[in-house]
This record gives C-alpha cells, structure tokens and sequence, in this order.
C-alpha cells in the first residue's frame, strides 16, 4: 500500500497503483507497485531496469501521477532500499567520477569534438551512460569500443542539448532559486525573444540568457498575463489626440497603469490610463512604426506611406537595375565585366 507524505488529497490508495521514481540527473521514470510496498515520497526504492536493477528516489506517489504521461508497459518497483544499498550507490557515485576521468582521456585523444557532461553507473554496474554535448552529431562507434575495453560493461553514449546539460549539472539562476530546468521542468517549449520584448524586458543577452547560454525558460511563465494586460493600452508608437495635440505614446507601465506622451517638442507627459477623457481619438502605429524604421533617411522609401519594398516585377527601389548601377558594367557579384546589350 502506499502512502504520501503530501496533501491534498490523504489516504491509502488501492494497491498496483504507479509511482515516479527520479534518478540522478533528474531522470524520472513510472513503476507499478504489485507487491503493495509501503514507500512514501523520498524513499529509495530498488526497482527493474533494462538488464538488471537500478536504485532511485520516490518522487510521486500515485495520486499525484498524470496517467496520460505513464507509457503502456512500465517495469516494477522489487523492494526498498537497505543500508547496504546505500553504501553500493556511494561506491557506484566513486566510480563514476573515475569514469569521468577516464572517458575525457580518450575523447581528447581521439580529438573528438564533444563535450563530456557527466556519468551515470546503473546500480547493479551492468551499464554505464555517458552524457556529452555536441554541435552537430558525432561519430563514437570507436570511442565505445575503447570505453567497453576499460570498464568490462555496457557502454552508452547519449547526446544531449545545453538545456538538458543545465538540467543535469544543476545551478541557482539569478532569481536565487534553483534552476527550473534542475528542479520541476521536464519539457522546454520554444522561446522567442519576441516574448522578452513583449514583456517590456531589455533584450541585452546577459539579462534574458540562463545558465544554458539560451533564452531563459521563465519567459514563458507570465507571457499570457503581459498580453493579456498589453490589450487595454494603446500600443506604443500610437497618436492620441488629448487638449487638441496630437502626442505619441512612447512608453507603457502595465503595473502602475500608466502612459508616457510625448509632443513634437519632445515633451513628456505620464497621465494614467484611467485619466483619458472617453472618446480619445487614438490612431494606430504606422507600417513603418511597427517595423522600427522611418524610412526617412534611407534608399528603400518608396512613393507611398509605407511602401519601402521593391514592386512584384522585382525592380529596384530606387528605380535602377537589381544588379546595381556600375558605369562600367561589370558584375558586382565579381567576375568579368559584362559586355553591353545591344538592340535586335
């Protein structure tokens, strides 16, 4: 029968039910309890493993398992861990540092380019997993070789990306907490740096990239509410008429509900958004405002508001040849000159 230490919901849940175990390196994996064992979250559990046994901590308990994540055929949880258990998976963790050593020793002898992240020795010493990161893929077939000559066991190489690497390594961010990606986050969804910008946050690398070198996961967490907020002010870039002057809104603070106008003079001017007179005219961000440019300065304004593209007949904006305008006719591109068209 098993029990959890958390709540809601308490109880006894009826036997055979799944429980997620969590390994090192954050790997969780789902396992029925048949024999009706007594574990509780936090317990270590020896449990079936691919030719063998493996040891690992109870991380859910049934009631908290979404079954929709639990595959079809899930292994079984054998017994609880004893002393002597312990003593095995600390001798195992020696192992593994030794194995680290070693491994690093014929990647840089092989002049292999990849990066060894860590070692994992399964509990009965039957496999042995190397993590490594790579930019593009790698050919180990060798590697494996010489690592299965040393160790006498199975040997497995597993590619992994940056995120996964922080998720293993582990780290505080710079919230102070322990990084997401090493804690509760088990699937990285696209990041954009559309969403930092939505957010009203500086795109400065340094201050938007976690300890992966990517955009930080946590810029997902509160996009749906900085949207949400984004709909009930005027977007910057937009004209308000307010005392018969025109003004352009140049800044938003979502929190404090305020505004920034700014006159053709260059003066600001912070109202409240509760404080617009009913009725304001608001006219929206020109297609050049939108796309961040002008189109004042530079060669691809076009004739009208707007239009800075080239026309469908693919012409030049500034009405010349695609290839450029070179007096002597020769091929920007590079090459030899080219000879002049003549009429037929």
């Amino acid at each position: 029968m098993i029990q959890s230490n958390e709540s809601p919901p308490r109880g006894n849940v009826a036997a055979g039910e799944i429980v997620e175990v969590v390994f090192k390196g954050r790997r969780r994996e789902y396992f029925s309890n048949p024999r009706e064992l007594a574990v509780h979250v936090g317990d270590q559990v020896i449990v079936q493993a691919d030719r063998g046994v493996d040891l690992g901590r109870v991380h859910h308990t049934s009631e908290w398992v979404k079954r929709e994540d639990v595959p079809v055929v899930i292994r079984e949880i054998l017994r609880s861990a004893q002393p002597e258990d312990i003593e095995t998976l600390e001798r195992n963790r020696a192992k593994e540092d030794r194995a680290f050593e070693t491994a690093y020793e014929r990647i840089m002898k092989r002049d292999i380019e990849m990066k060894l992240v860590d070692v994992e020795y399964q509990f009965d010493g039957n496999r042995v997993t190397f993590f490594f990161a790579a930019e593009k893929r790698v050919d180990f077939r060798d590697l494996v070789k010489d690592l299965a000559s040393v160790f006498r066991t199975r040997i497995e190489l597993r590619q992994i990306g940056v995120r996964d690497e922080a998720g293993r390594i582990g780290g505080v961010g710079t919230c102070g907490r322990e990084l997401c990606c090493a804690t509760w986050l088990r699937e990285f969804d696209p990041i954009t740096l559309k969403m930092a910008k939505d957010q009203g946050l500086s795109p400065s690398p340094s201050k938007i990239s976690g300890a992966c070198g990517r955009l930080k996961c946590c810029l997902r967490y509160e996009l749906d509410f900085y949207k949400e907020t984004a709909r009930e002010f005027p977007r910057i870039g937009s004209k308000l008429t307010l005392r018969d002057e025109e003004r352009e809104v140049t800044r938003v603070d979502i929190f404090r509900r305020t505004i920034v106008l700014t006159d053709e003079a260059g003066t600001d001017l912070m109202i409240g958004l509760a404080d617009l007179p009913p009725g304001t005219k608001i006219v929206g961000p020109s297609r050049d405002r939108r796309k961040g440019c002008d189109k004042t300065t530079c060669g691809s304004r076009g004739t009208k508001p707007g239009d800075g593209e080239s026309d469908k007949g693919g012409g030049h904006p500034r009405g010349g040849s695609p290839r450029g305008n070179d007096p002597r006719g020769k091929d920007p591109r590079g090459g030899r000159p080219r000879p002049p068209r003549t009429e037929r």
